[in-house]
C-alpha cells in the first residue's frame, strides 16, 4: 500500500502512543501540547487519584481518559460512561450511585449505579459540570472515605473505581479542589496546528479500513487546506471531514476540493472566497518552500514578479514571516 502523503510529510516527531489493540486506541499528534497531555496522563495512569480533564468538545477527552485507563494497572477491569446529558437532575444521584429496590416509587428495582458497574476499572463521568454541589459533595466524601452508599440503602459498599470528571470548562467544584487529584487541560485544534496533519493522516487510515478502500494520502493543496482551517470542531470534526471526503475521493488521493465539499453547508464558502483562500495557501506554501525568497517564489509559480507582488498584496502575506 502506497504511504500516506500526510505522514511522509509530518513531522519526525508523532506520538503516536498505544492505548489498546485498535488502531483507533491511540493519542496521537506532533506538538508540545500533546506531548504535555501525554506525559500528565501517563502520570495520572500510574496513580490512583482522581483525574479531572477539560477541554472543548471535540477535543479528545474522553481518548485521554481512555488512555489513563488502559495504561494503568486497571486496564483489564471496565471503563464505564456516564454522562450527565440526557439525566434529568433528579436522577444524576441513582446514576452515579446506584438506588435500592423501591427508592424511587416510579422506578421500583435496584439499580447498580456507574461507581459499582465500574468496579475495579474506571468510571467517566462526562459533562461532570452537570452535577450539583450535592452530589459533588457526596462523590469528594465517597471517593476520601473509600466507601459509598446507594440512595435509599444504609448499608457502604467499598470503592473500588477510580473516578475520572470530563468537561468543556476546568471544573470549579469546590468539593473537588478539596481532594487530591490530577487536571488535565486538552486545548483546542486551533492551539496545536502541527497535529493536524498527522491526526489527518490517522483517521484517513481507519475511515479507509472502515470503508474497504485503500488510503492514498492527500494532495500537497489538501494538506494546506487542512493546515489553513480553524476546526471550530476540533479532532472530531476533523474526522468527520476526512471520513466524508473520502467518500466523494474514492479510491484517489484526497483533494482540497474534497474536503472543502465534505463541510457542512453553511460552512461551505463562495467561490470567489474558495479561489481567494485557495491563493493565499499557495503563495503561503510558496514562500515557505523558498523563505521568502519573492524572486524564486515568482520563478516557481511561473509568474513575473510584478504579477507575483500584486498575488501576495491581493492575498495579504508577508513575505518577511518566512525568511
Amino acid at each position: 500500500m502506497m504511504e500516506s502523503a500526510a505522514l511522509r510529510d509530518a513531522p519526525p516527531r508523532t506520538a503516536e502512543r498505544n492505548i489498546g489493540r485498535r488502531r483507533s486506541d491511540r493519542i496521537v499528534g506532533s506538538s508540545r501540547a500533546i506531548q504535555d497531555v501525554i506525559e500528565q496522563a501517563v502520570a495520572a495512569a500510574a496513580s490512583e487519584l482522581p483525574v479531572r480533564i477539560a477541554g472543548p468538545a471535540g477535543s479528545g477527552k474522553e481518548q485521554v481518559a481512555r488512555a489513563i485507563h488502559g495504561w494503568s494497572a486497571r486496564a483489564s477491569g471496565p471503563f464505564v460512561v456516564i454522562s450527565c446529558v440526557g439525566i434529568p437532575e433528579a436522577l444524576r444521584g441513582r446514576e452515579l450511585f446506584g438506588c435500592a429496590e423501591a427508592a424511587y416509587p416510579g422506578l421500583p428495582q435496584a439499580y447498580d449505579g456507574g461507581l459499582a458497574r465500574a468496579a475495579g476499572g474506571t468510571l467517566l463521568v462526562d459533562h461532570a459540570d452537570l452535577l450539583g454541589s450535592d452530589l459533588w459533595q457526596a462523590l469528594a466524601k465517597a471517593i476520601s472515605d473509600g466507601r459509598f452508599q446507594r440512595e435509599g440503602d444504609a448499608g457502604a459498599i467499598p470503592l473500588s473505581t477510580r473516578v475520572i470528571a470530563v468537561s468543556r470548562s476546568p471544573l470549579s467544584s469546590a468539593a473537588l479542589r478539596e481532594i487530591q487529584h490530577h487536571a488535565i487541560e486538552v486545548p483546542p485544534l486551533a492551539a496545536r496546528p502541527d497535529d493536524i496533519l498527522p491526526l489527518a493522516s490517522h483517521f484517513l487510515v481507519l475511515a479507509a479500513a472502515e470503508s474497504g478502500v485503500e488510503a492514498v494520502g492527500f494532495t500537497a493543496e489538501a494538506r494546506a487546506a487542512l493546515v489553513a482551517e480553524t476546526w471550530p470542531g476540533n479532532a472530531r470534526e476533523l474526522a468527520e471531514r476526512i471520513g466524508q471526503a473520502l467518500r466523494l475521493a474514492g479510491n484517489g488521493a484526497i483533494s482540497a476540493e474534497a474536503l472543502l465539499i465534505a463541510a457542512p453547508p453553511e460552512e461551505i464558502p463562495s467561490f470567489k472566497e474558495a479561489k481567494r483562500a485557495f491563493e493565499r495557501r499557495y503563495v503561503i506554501g510558496l514562500l515557505r518552500r523558498c523563505d521568502g525568497n519573492i524572486s524564486r517564489a515568482a520563478r516557481l509559480a511561473k509568474k513575473d514578479r510584478k504579477d507575483f507582488y500584486d498575488v501576495i498584496r491581493r492575498t495579504n502575506v508577508d513575505p518577511t514571516e518566512f525568511r
